[in-house]
């Protein structure tokens, strides 16, 4: 019998893509879903489904126990400006934090992932359940990068490792080789609005996966409105990191790239 899985799910469609590949392969699955965060429609993805606030623990583990979970799986993320506003720690997420030299998103992550552990349930990746669903290598768009672009990927990649390795965030936006924006708490798609704004056009965005990312969370991820709000700030180019990025709806992300005319790259 395999293994029942227990899915700690955040914002967006991510838990739901998750839920539903996990359950075509034959496997129960049962979430844990975060209010105010998690999309109310998981429950149609899942098998079991219990709501808990931001920053609980001992809820999620016991409920992850009473349904028998043996691996557990973490999708979807929780808006870090929720960590100030809506917080609510239980004493187990506070034993946790006070391990914690800093609030870096892969200290935290895995200082949760080793609590959960600790209870003899085992934190695995999600790339197994969504290979089809990672970016590609090269160009996956009709309109290929030009050589001013294709300066901007190498430029934006390399500062990107760096600025990952640093633990900040996963993208920046550059143009002619030149920093516009880097990633930090807002976000993806800020950064991206934030740096369309101060190249006024043609400015591309990198997003990679951490060097030091634990590949079990916190994995790149794209989607149709992160093309929507690349062309609508005048952006031209979207390259992520092949094989290590998710890539929501691909056919919709390339349909929406391929109307704005945006170059999709898989480095």
């Amino acid at each position: 019998m395999k293994p029942v899985v227990g899915l700690i799910a955040g914002n967006g469609k991510f838990p739901i893509l998750l839920g539903r590949s996990v359950r075509q392969g034959g496997q129960r699955v049962v979430a844990a879903a975060h209010a105010g965060e998690t999309r109310k429609d998981l429950k149609a993805y899942v098998d079991a489904l219990q709501w808990v606030e931001i920053g609980q623990m001992e809820p999620i583990i016991r409920f992850f126990k009473e349904e028998g979970v043996a691996e557990v799986l973490l999708a979807g993320g929780i808006a870090k400006t929720h960590f100030f506003s809506r917080l609510k720690p239980d004493a187990r997420a506070l034993k946790v934090l006070s391990r914690l030299r800093d609030k870096k998103d892969d200290a935290l992550l895995r200082a949760i992932a080793e609590e959960i552990e600790s209870e003899g349930l085992r934190v695995i990746g999600p790339a197994g359940y969504l290979r089809e669903h990672m970016a590609p290598p090269g160009c996956w768009s009709e309109r290929p990068p030009t050589d001013r672009e294709m300066k901007d990927i190498r430029f934006g990649w390399e500062l990107a490792k760096q600025m990952g390795a640093l633990d900040i965030g996963q993208s920046v936006v550059v143009k002619d080789q030149i920093i516009l924006a880097v990633e930090a708490i807002e976000g993806t798609d800020a950064t991206i609005r934030r740096g369309g704004k101060l190249g006024r056009g043609g400015v591309a965005v990198v997003k990679i996966c951490k060097p030091t990312q634990d590949q079990r969370f916190d994995l790149p991820v794209i989607g149709p409105a992160t093309i929507r709000v690349l062309s609508k700030t005048g952006g031209s180019l979207l390259a992520v990191e092949a094989g290590k990025t998710l890539v929501m709806d691909k056919e919709k992300v390339v349909g929406e790239a391929n109307r704005k005319g945006v170059c999709l790259f898989g480095i």
